[in-house]
């Protein structure tokens, strides 16, 4: 007989949340991911063009963490018009040593949303210039939010501003996060507005079209694309990578098949044999970053495996601390 920890959404957010231990925690799985031999298969994702969906199935093992996630994690993202949030699933941890079952985190896609922006953190901490003080954010949804939230956590930002194609949501963001983070937001009318204005730029749209060129981009920029996570997304225009001083993947195999780099690839504005630094591999010391104060940076993140095994490792630990969740004995 095994013991089955149980966590629902409501006591997930008891014990994590979006906070400094968060990003450390999903920066030290880029640091592992970087010099440990993991394991992470390629992510199994499908569309579901019918109903503007896609499913993503991700998980990785890693050596010196005694427990592995497989994460299932369906984005529907018509759904806010019915009524329902764009992201769902949940998260299965397994032993590591003996392959049981230990936990199940029915967390609706919250440990995505944190582990997700955790990431944007960790990224804008190693690429983005320390003096940065100006956010742009592209989009203005759960993970927009989020997003802007994070980088408070490791840059000094005096203010920030948003760029949605809905002016109206792209209005409640600016007056709800102001009163959130205690920073000045505006609204701005165009990405080009967006673009002028920013030390910090972070794409989070499922955009199906290139929405940032390279004629747009300033010396001293970052830019983390997080939104193009599948084969058919796409924010950045093919000229921006191959205009930025360092692009950085997550993961370059990924990046290739599902992030910024596959369209650049695909239109012959980069080599497919082009061989790029991953994050982890920044972190760990093994490729230099952000080269001067007026490189322009760029991150692709794909999102991996290694973040879920990572946060719900973390989850089980502050759970037990807490001593809170069903236990089920199978």
């Amino acid at each position: 007989m095994s013991e089955i920890t149980i966590l629902n959404e409501k006591e997930l957010r008891q014990i994590i949340s979006l906070d400094n231990p968060a990003v450390e925690c999903i920066e030290n799985a880029f640091r592992l991911l970087a010099t440990k031999e993991v394991v992470m298969p390629p992510i199994l994702s499908f569309h579901v063009p019918d109903h503007n969906g896609e499913v993503d199935v991700k998980t990785a093992y890693v050596p010196g963490i005694d427990s592995f996630a497989i994460k299932m994690s369906p984005g529907f993202f018509d759904n806010p018009k019915i009524g329902l949030p764009s992201l769902n699933g949940l998260m299965v941890l397994f032993s590591s040593r003996t392959g049981i079952v230990e936990g199940v985190l029915l967390d609706n896609g919250y440990l995505t949303d944190i582990r997700t922006a955790a990431a944007g953190a960790v990224a804008a901490k190693w690429l983005s210039r320390k003096d940065s003080s100006v956010a742009g954010i592209v989009g203005t949804g759960t993970q927009a939010r989020l997003q802007l939230k994070a980088l408070c956590l490791v840059r000094d930002l005096k203010r920030a501003v948003v760029w949605g194609r809905n002016d109206l949501k792209a209005a409640q963001y600016a007056e709800e996060c102001s009163k959130e983070l205690g920073i000045d937001i505006q609204v701005a009318e165009t990405i080009d507005d967006l673009m002028e204005q920013s030390d910090i730029v972070v794409t989070t749209t499922p955009s199906q079209t290139a929405l940032i060129s390279a004629e747009q981009l300033r010396p001293g920029q970052h830019i983390t694309a997080m939104g193009t996570d599948a084969d058919y997304k796409t924010e950045l225009a093919t000229d921006v990578i191959p205009a930025a001083d360092l692009y950085v993947c997550d993961n370059l195999t990924q990046c290739r098949k599902q992030g910024e780099l596959r369209p650049a690839i695909a239109a012959g504005m980069v080599d497919n044999a082009a061989v790029f630094p991953e994050l982890g591999g920044i972190i760990a010391g093994l490729h230099g970053g952000r080269p001067s104060d007026r490189s322009i940076t760029i991150c692709d993140l794909t999102g991996t495996g290694v973040q879920d095994t990572a946060i719900a490792t973390f989850v089980r630990e502050r759970a037990r601390d807490a001593d809170i969740g069903t236990i089920f004995n199978s």
